[in-house]
């Protein structure tokens, strides 16, 4: 179900460190991901009904175009409690507008999805490839697996696919694998970064009560982590966690990487 509302707000300030402000055109996902945090951080009737109603912030442009030309200049993360490129933003266009909005007024953007719609919106990732990035999670390379946790999700291979055609088209590019799930196929996503030729950002499960996983205690996480480190370094693949993150991203933004 898809209901429009209005909102006060278009920029939030957000909780990562490595952004400034986060920009969530919509409520809810449609891809469903049983491992979401987001579905926690949403209204009652989206958290309770999690994939099957989608909010959508009609107003969400009028209000941007207001604050883009009062607020301090800073990267704005798309999307952090939704996938932005989730099947209704063909309709609706609210994230290809809301990021033309802020890139034109000299705002950074990192987008963080699921989709290959991403690529719709190459033109103008192209034209302000230097204050742009994109992200793209990948949680296993097992299609199946994929199928159980993430049901209504592009496949994993779909994700690579655009990868690729996002850095060959000289977009800035990274890979989210998170979560990662024990016992899952997270090892073949380093394989496939390190044929693209990406940095992987990695975190742990964020464990909720009702999700459907059990919390990963912290000795396991620390031998997956040593896994993953370890198979990075063997792939001459870059990566870090989601907490050291914001590190990188000030080094980076600021021309201090060796």
């Amino acid at each position: 179900m898809i209901k429009e509302i209005e909102v006060k707000s278009a920029l939030s300030k957000s909780g990562l460190r490595e952004l400034d402000y986060s920009l969530n055109p919509y409520l809810g996902c449609r891809f469903s991901c049983t491992y979401c945090y987001a579905r926690y951080f949403s209204p009652k009737e989206v958290g309770d009904r999690w994939g099957e109603v989608i909010l959508v912030k009609k107003n969400l442009l009028e209000v941007l175009r207001k604050e883009v030309k009062v607020k301090r200049k800073g990267v704005v993360g798309i999307s952090t409690v939704t996938d932005p490129y989730q099947p209704v933003e063909k309709d609706f266009e609210l994230t290809r507008k809301s990021l033309e909005l802020l890139l034109e007024n000299g705002f950074r953007v990192s987008i963080q999805t699921k989709s290959p719609l991403v690529l719709r919106d190459l033109d103008i990732l192209t034209r302000y490839r230097e204050r742009v990035d994109v992200g793209m999670t990948v949680t296993t390379m097992n299609p199946e697996e994929a199928r159980q946790v993430e049901p209504l999700a592009p496949l994993p291979q779909a994700r690579i696919e655009t990868l690729k055609r996002l850095k060959e088209s000289g977009v800035q590019v990274w890979m989210f694998l998170g979560p990662v799930i024990p016992g899952h196929n997270f090892l073949g996503v380093l394989e496939e970064a390190g044929k693209i030729g990406v940095r992987v950002i990695y975190d742990v499960l964020n464990y909720y009560p009702g999700l459907p996983f059990r919390p990963v205690p912290r000795n396991t996480w620390k031998v997956l982590e040593d896994q993953i480190r370890r198979r990075c370094e063997e792939l001459r693949v870059q990566c870090h966690s989601e907490q050291e993150d914001w590190i990188y991203e000030t080094k980076r933004r600021y021309n201090t990487l060796f």
